[in-house]
């Protein structure tokens, strides 16, 4: 059975900025979803492809804490750099991704890499927010580097285009990224006409974002930029690009448990955010320059 669509959301009608290195329209929860509805998913900024020229400056975002969850950062065009209070650093390009998981507590930074800051050009990025349950939201921050040739690769047949599997699991072919909930996530790379058939369980969330292209999803259009929820009824799906197509689907078990946010904090009760607040104020989650 086809899962069935509850909704198409076309992208918001106004970019917001992130630091000011980060040009992005936000889908989740920004466009009426709420993230109870598509748990274990927090948050999608989607910065499409934009061009920040060249700049002596390094455009990014300065030190902010994280506790509680994951970010997931894949790069489609340009350079991303960060460090971390834990003395963590690195660079991702086209088709890497950058996992970080903050659980406990962290202080980060991330920002246009210097030389990529230096010579400008497109710049087109994805940042996910994933929820921890709150067994593990006191697990020690640490980082998983996905660098574009470790992801999983699945070649289509007919010279159909490639999925990089992130995480999860497709037609047999499994991610690298280590996830603490059942979840899926791909980036699939459609030529014109091509087509993906692929199975996702009855009770994921599941949602796709167009990153570039036209597609037809279960019967229905969808054009670039375009946000696609699906209900949690049916498991197939099956996409055919109108043209040559960038597609990021995602799926999630939801996590069943209250989620009580506040700016970078994400907790189960307003006490735990106090204590969160508490634990930053006090330096718990190190030092960061």
């Amino acid at each position: 059975m086809k899962k069935l669509i509850e909704k198409i959301v076309t992208k918001p009608g106004r970019p917001g900025m992130v630091g000011d290195g980060f040009r992005v329209f936000n889908y989740i929860p920004g466009a009426n979803i709420p993230q109870q509805r598509i748990s274990p998913f927090l948050l999608l900024d989607f910065n499409a492809e934009y061009d920040f020229g060249p700049s002596d400056h390094i455009r990014g975002v300065d030190v902010h804490p994280h506790k509680g969850f994951e970010t997931v950062t894949i790069a489609y065009k340009g350079s991303i750099a960060h460090h971390d209070s834990s003395g963590n650093s690195g660079i991702i390009n086209s088709g890497d991704v950058q996992w970080m998981t903050a659980g406990d507590g962290i202080l980060h930074k991330e920002y246009h890499e210097e030389t990529f800051s230096k010579t400008g050009g497109p710049f087109e990025m994805v940042q996910l927010w994933v929820n921890l349950p709150k067994k593990d939201k006191s697990t020690p921050a640490h980082y998983q580097a996905l660098t574009a040739d470790g992801m999983g690769k699945v070649e289509l047949p007919d010279q159909a285009g490639i999925v990089n599997v992130i995480a999860g699991n497709l037609n047999g072919v499994a991610g690298p990224a280590e996830t603490y909930t059942p979840l899926n996530l791909f980036d699939i790379k459609l030529n014109e006409g091509g087509e993906l058939n692929t199975s996702i369980t009855a009770g994921h969330n599941t949602a796709l974002l167009v990153v570039n292209g036209s597609i037809e999803v279960n019967g229905e259009i969808a054009g670039e930029h375009s946000f696609v929820l699906f209900e949690n009824k049916g498991e197939e799906i099956q996409i055919k690009a109108n043209q040559k197509s960038v597609i990021l689907l995602l799926s999630g078990e939801p996590i069943n448990e209250p989620i009580v946010s506040y700016g970078p904090f994400v907790m189960n009760t307003e006490q735990e955010i106090h204590q969160a607040i508490d634990d930053f104020n006090s330096g718990k989650f190190g030092v960061l320059n």
